[in-house]
């Protein structure tokens, strides 16, 4: 499958990019985004353990909803684990995705559940960055919506 080179950037939400990575386009449409990334390292993840070299990770990225997906698979192929994150809509242009993160994050591990992260920093970051009210509201309905989706089986 071919793959167009882009860039993927994290934003905090005064608009600074927290972190930044290249990755492969595969596929494209009119409301999503799925790109391929591979760890060219091993990685110590604070919440994911360590990340071996060869994992490759499939990003999928919806232009109207305010999550990602992350379903990355170990190096021999097994899924490890997917990594959600509760973010403002993305951009795409010029081969760019940009999005702002909005902290909380859901693990889900293959066998075991999902567990929800960072609300204490969704809480201090609406503070810090001046969050709006409905920035809030939205990142709390679009954690809902998306463990209704790991709930019911309908995860990428």
């Amino acid at each position: 499958m071919a793959e167009r080179q882009i860039t993927i950037n994290s934003r905090k939400y005064d608009g600074h990019i927290r972190r930044t990575w290249p990755g492969g386009l595969i596929s494209e449409s009119e409301d999503r985004l799925v790109v391929v990334g591979r760890f060219r390292e091993d990685v110590q993840h604070d919440d994911l353990g360590l990340i071996k070299q060869g994992t490759v990770s499939f990003e999928h990225f919806w232009l109207d909803r305010c999550y990602n997906i992350f379903r990355f698979h170990e190096p021999d192929g097994r899924l490890r684990n997917y990594y959600c994150n509760i973010t403002m809509p993305p951009t795409f242009a010029d081969d760019v995705i940009d999005y702002v993160d909005l902290d909380l994050d859901v693990i889900v591990w293959p066998e075991k559940g999902y567990e929800v992260l960072d609300r204490d920093d969704l809480e201090k970051n609406a503070i810090k960055y001046g969050y709006p009210e409905e920035v809030v509201a939205k990142a709390e309905r679009s954690l809902a919506e998306l463990i209704n989706l790991i709930e019911s089986g309908g995860l990428p």
